[in-house]
């Protein structure tokens, strides 16, 4: 009986994505990591396939997630709400956004200090591309429509506190 229990525990753990996920083992790209949404309607289901219900629906074309785990064609992504969920692999980019998630509006600065000139503000929730993030845990180059200028990293989901992106 327990030799059955552990054979069920391992193939629900595959079939989760626990096992294999953590190797990265569809893609063999690092786990977890950042990627963003490719379209403005996205299903996020409950599983990994079309035939597991859609929980919501993502709107927000450039979004960024991160990809926790992989089954075959489906990612497993947790957004900035740490809400987890599947979607189809065609559904992501691997281009680099960041979703202001400091609450009210926030600072845009000319240069890579707060001590520097606030050139426009922005609210929390617009998403922004990321341009740079040159030093580990300093502000990120962010690219919103026409304004580009610098944020906090602390205000940013969608960069790891220590990653530099150049």
């Amino acid at each position: 009986m327990k030799s059955l229990f552990a054979v069920l525990m391992a193939v629900g753990l595959v079939w989760s994505g626990g096992a294999c996920a953590e190797e990265g083992s569809e893609t063999g790209l690092k786990l977890p990591r950042m990627v963003s949404l490719r379209s403005s309607l996205i299903n996020a289901r409950s599983g990994p396939g079309i035939r597991y219900p859609i929980e919501w629906i993502y709107k927000q074309k450039g979004a960024p997630v991160e990809v926790v785990s992989e089954f075959e064609l489906w990612r497993k992504i947790k957004d900035w709400e740490g809400s987890e969920t599947w979607v189809h692999k065609a559904m992501l980019s691997e281009r680099r956004f960041a979703r202001v998630t400091t609450p009210g509006e926030n600072n845009i600065y000319a240069k890579p200090e707060k001590e520097a000139k606030v050139i426009a503000k922005v609210e929390d929730g617009a998403v922004g591309e990321i341009a740079e993030c040159p030093t580990k845990n300093g502000m990120c180059l962010i690219k919103f429509d026409n304004i580009q200028g610098w944020m906090e990293r602390d205000d940013l989901f969608g960069i790891y506190d220590d990653e530099v992106i150049k």
